[in-house]
């Protein structure tokens, strides 16, 4: 589609390096916003907020280039080159989790409250992000005529399943906003996003190309979210047994 938007000079600017920043630029401006209704002081907030994009990237880069190990390992340069895409959102909610806990605990906050007041803006910098993953061309889907689109950097026609993924991040940015702005429990809006997005991503592995099978048919992304989906029902179910006091 369009990797780079455009060059000024030495500069270029990579349609998936733009999508992060505007997603991020975006949700930061949202949540900062819903912090202060709340009461939560807004530069802790983005310095949080800040902190998981940042450890988010990281994680997700090397988890990326753990699970594509030999080709890095032919081309060590391409590690940090981030701009072109390339990176596996497990490995990102893993070191930004351990992050957010890290850092709430240092500022004595509630873990559960930061988390629950952050998770659905990630959804919506996801669906961004996906938009960045369409122009790019990675994230792509399976070869077909009547259900895909051409993309000139793969030279097929080929399911966009980024688009689908855009779109269904969208709808769980909805639901937990709404769900949000009801009465609830500590920690359920996100493991409610853990739920929900462990669901989305199992199903459209199966339309994606990009994911080698590791098991059963199965790609580890779909592995990942098999546990991830098992983790948030067993939480999301003592959490509706009132082992959190609600909000």
């Amino acid at each position: 589609m369009y990797p780079i938007i455009c060059e000024l000079g030495p500069f270029t600017i990579y349609s998936y390096g733009l999508t992060v920043v505007l997603g991020f630029s975006i949700c930061v401006f949202l949540i900062t916003r819903q912090a202060k209704s709340e009461g939560l002081n807004k530069e802790l907030i983005f310095n949080i907020c800040f902190s998981i994009l940042l450890s988010g990237i990281i994680g997700a880069r090397l988890l990326y280039i753990i699970l594509n190990f030999a080709y890095f390992f032919r081309h060590p340069a391409e590690m940090v080159m981030i701009n072109r895409g390339g990176l596996a959102w497990f490995g990102g909610l893993v070191l930004s989790g351990l992050t957010c806990v890290i850092y709430s605990k240092y500022k004595r906050l509630d873990v559960y409250k930061i988390a629950d007041l952050i998770i659905p803006y990630v959804a919506l910098a996801q669906a961004i992000g996906r938009i960045g993953c369409f122009l790019n061309g990675c994230c792509f889907g399976r070869e077909s005529l009547n259900f895909g689109l051409y993309f000139p950097v793969h030279d097929a026609v080929l399911i966009p399943t980024q688009v689908y993924s855009c779109l269904l991040l969208l709808v769980i940015y909805i639901i937990l906003r709404i769900r949000q702005s009801q009465k609830h429990q500590k920690g359920e809006i996100l493991y409610s996003y853990f739920f929900l997005y462990s669901l989305k991503r199992f199903f459209i592995e199966f339309l994606r190309a990009d994911s080698e099978i590791f098991i059963l048919s199965m790609s580890i992304f779909q592995v990942f979210s098999i546990g991830l989906f098992l983790f948030s029902l067993v939480m999301l179910i003592r959490i509706k047994k009132g082992n959190n006091r609600p909000r």
